[in-house]
């Protein structure tokens, strides 16, 4: 049952466990705020071997087969590298920004392979070989009565909280760029492709995004805070083996010239 609440990759950037932590005095409340404020932590800035700082792992349950991070040299700069046989969990990086701010979002990734059995508009088949997530904040009583009764039980069964929204931006074997695919069960969980099909298989590949134009796009409501990072890469429902890199993710005020690939 559990397996079937994990919504895409939302519990990816969940919010804090059922239990509430301790309050933070004001001095330990402001550092932890600034934090959050300064920017994602690079894995170019950290050495070739295990876990970059600042992101944590997160595993969904017991039951999975969690995927593998960690950082490797790739002509010259520390990578990270994620490989899945039959897995599914995540890396993740708590935030607290003003995505309104700071809208414009670079990365790159490198995928090994493609999933051909792979389509995201089925939850049975919901896997790709890399995906940037993006959680928010938000009103949740401006939620449906399923999503409340659906977010409601994956708290109670996880301990976490999903984010009021999430958006993922993908590679899909064959939905073309732009297409957006909403989570087979929730409609708080939206998907944007921005590589398909396998011309670039085996190559890395820059993107630059505008979050708060995509966010909007794809909810029809204007972005909260954004609150959580990750990266995920993903094979439990189809079964497969699959390996990829992921380089620096950045958020910036105004867009910047994208590199070639």
């Amino acid at each position: 049952m559990l397996a079937s609440l994990c919504v895409g990759g939302a519990l990816l950037l969940a919010g804090c466990a059922a239990q509430k932590p301790a309050p933070l005095d004001e001095a330990a409340r402001q550092a932890k705020q600034a934090k959050l404020d300064q920017a994602l932590a690079l894995f170019s800035a950290n050495p070739p071997e295990g876990l970059p700082a600042g992101w944590e792992p997160l595993v969904f349950t017991r039951k999975k087969i969690p995927t593998e991070y960690r950082l490797v040299q790739d002509n010259g700069r520390s990578v990270l590298h994620a490989f899945a046989d039959r897995a599914s969990s995540g890396l993740r990086h708590a935030v607290d920004i003003d995505i309104n701010k700071k809208p414009w979002l670079t990365w790159s990734w490198k995928a090994a392979g493609l999933i051909p059995t792979a389509d995201l508009t089925h939850r049975e088949t919901d896997d790709s070989p890399v995906r940037i997530v993006l959680a928010f904040d938000g009103d949740h009583d401006k939620l449906s009565l399923m999503d409340t009764i659906l977010f409601d039980t994956a708290k109670l069964l996880t301990g976490h909280e999903l984010p009021y929204a999430t958006l993922m931006y993908v590679w899909d074997p064959k939905a073309p760029v732009g297409t957006v695919i909403a989570n087979g069960r929730t409609g708080r969980i939206q998907m944007l492709v921005v590589e398909n099909g396998a011309e670039h298989v085996g190559q890395w590949r820059n993107y630059q995004r505008n979050v708060a134009e995509d966010y909007e796009r794809a909810f029809g409501e204007k972005p909260g805070r954004l609150i959580g990072v990750g990266v995920l890469t993903d094979t439990d429902n189809t079964v497969q083996k699959m390996q990829a890199w992921y380089g620096d993710i950045r958020l910036m005020r105004d867009a910047q010239a994208v590199p070639a690939p």
